[in-house]
C-alpha cells in the first residue's frame, strides 16, 4: 500500500478533486481511477474522507492511499518484444506501428501489456490497475518508439513525478502536411474531449488541461515538413491535436489529418524517438534513442526523392 500527500496551492483552489489528483499523479492515474480511489473511501483530508465531486481549497492537505494491486487477470501471451533496455525495476520498450499498448473494448488480446505479464511474469506495477499494468505512460496504436514500463510500484511512482515536474524528456519525430515559416516554435494550447466526438480530443478552453509542445523543423520536404518535437507535458494525442490546430497534421493521421489520407502509412508518421529520465531507484540518468523505422524512413526518403524531382 503506497500513501501520496499533498498541498493545494492557492492557484489551484477550486478545481474538482478528481481533476486536481489526476494532474499531481501524472502518469499514476487517470481521473475515473481517482474517481474509484474516492468512492472507496481512499481520498481524505485527515479523517474527512473525499467524494469525487469535492473542490479542493488552498491548503489542504490532501492523502491519497493506492492500494495493494488486484491479481491480474488479463492473459499473458507469448508476443515478441524489442527491449532495449531491462534492470528489476523498469524496462524500455520499443512499441511497433500497429500494436495496442494496454487492453480495451475491441483489443483485449494482441496488446504490449499481454506480451509484458509473459515477458515479466507478471511483475509489473499495480498502481494502474489489472488493465494497465506497468504502464507510466502511452502513445498511440499507430505512434511507433521507446515506452518506459515500471516492474515496481516504488519506479512506477518515481518516474509518474518526473512527468508531473516536466523533467523526463520525451522527443518525437514527425512528418507533418505543409511548410513552416519559423524554424522552430512552441504551441502552447490546452487540450480536452472533443464536445461531439467522445474519442477525439481538441484545444478548447472547456473542462481541458494545459498542454505544451516545443517543435523544430529539421528538413523542409516541399509539401511536407520533417520534424522533431519536445514534450513537455504528456496530453492525450498531444502532438497530432497540437500540430493539427496549427494547420500542419500529421502525415498518414486517419484522425486529424485530411480526409484523403496516406494509406501507405496505416496511420500517422509519428515515432518517439528519444526517451531519458532519472532512474527512480539509482538515480542514474538514462537516455535511449530509437532509429527510425521502415514505415517512417521510406516516406521520408520517398519525399526527398519528390522534392529533389526524381520521381
Amino acid at each position: 500500500m503506497e500513501l501520496f500527500v499533498c498541498q493545494v496551492k492557492p492557484e489551484e483552489a477550486g478545481q474538482r478533486i478528481d481533476r486536481y489528483l489526476a494532474e499531481q499523479l501524472e502518469g499514476a492515474s487517470s481521473r475515473s481511477a481517482v474517481q474509484k480511489l474516492c468512492e472507496n473511501g481512499n481520498v481524505c483530508i485527515e479523517t474527512q474522507c473525499l467524494s469525487k465531486n469535492y473542490k479542493v481549497r488552498a491548503g489542504d492537505t490532501i492523502t491519497v492511499t493506492i492500494p495493494e494491486p488486484v491479481e491480474l487477470d488479463v492473459e499473458p501471451e507469448n508476443i515478441p518484444l524489442e527491449i532495449v533496455y531491462e534492470d528489476d525495476f523498469l524496462l524500455v520498450v520499443n512499441k511497433p506501428k500497429g500494436m495496442v499498448v494496454h487492453p480495451a473494448p475491441g483489443n483485449y488480446t494482441g496488446t504490449l501489456v499481454n506480451a509484458l505479464l509473459y515477458h515479466c511474469r507478471q511483475e509489473l506495477s499495480g498502481i494502474n490497475g489489472v488493465i494497465r499494468p506497468g504502464i507510466v505512460h502511452r502513445i498511440d496504436k499507430d505512434t511507433s518508439g521507446l515506452l518506459i514500463v515500471a516492474k515496481t510500484d516504488a519506479a512506477h511512482l518515481g518516474l509518474a513525478q518526473q512527468i508531473k515536474e516536466h523533467s523526463f524528456k520525451r522527443q518525437y519525430q514527425a512528418i507533418a502536411y505543409g511548410g513552416f515559416a519559423q524554424e522552430s516554435g512552441t504551441i502552447d494550447a490546452p487540450i480536452g474531449r472533443h464536445k461531439t466526438d467522445r474519442k477525439k480530443m481538441c484545444v478548447t478552453t472547456q473542462n481541458s488541461r494545459n498542454a505544451v509542445t516545443h517543435y523544430t523543423v529539421l528538413e523542409s520536404l516541399g509539401p511536407f515538413s520533417y520534424l522533431q518535437l519536445q514534450l513537455e507535458t504528456g496530453r492525450t494525442h498531444q502532438i497530432r491535436v497540437h500540430l493539427a490546430y496549427i494547420g500542419h497534421p500529421v502525415a498518414g493521421d486517419p484522425v486529424y489529418g485530411p480526409k484523403n489520407v496516406i494509406g501507405e502509412l496505416h496511420g500517422q508518421c509519428l515515432h518517439a524517438k528519444v526517451i531519458g529520465f532519472t532512474h527512480p531507484i539509482t538515480g542514474a540518468y538514462l537516455e535511449f534513442d530509437s532509429p527510425l523505422p521502415a514505415y517512417f524512413e521510406n516516406f521520408l526518403q520517398k519525399c526527398r526523392k519528390r522534392v529533389s524531382g526524381m520521381v
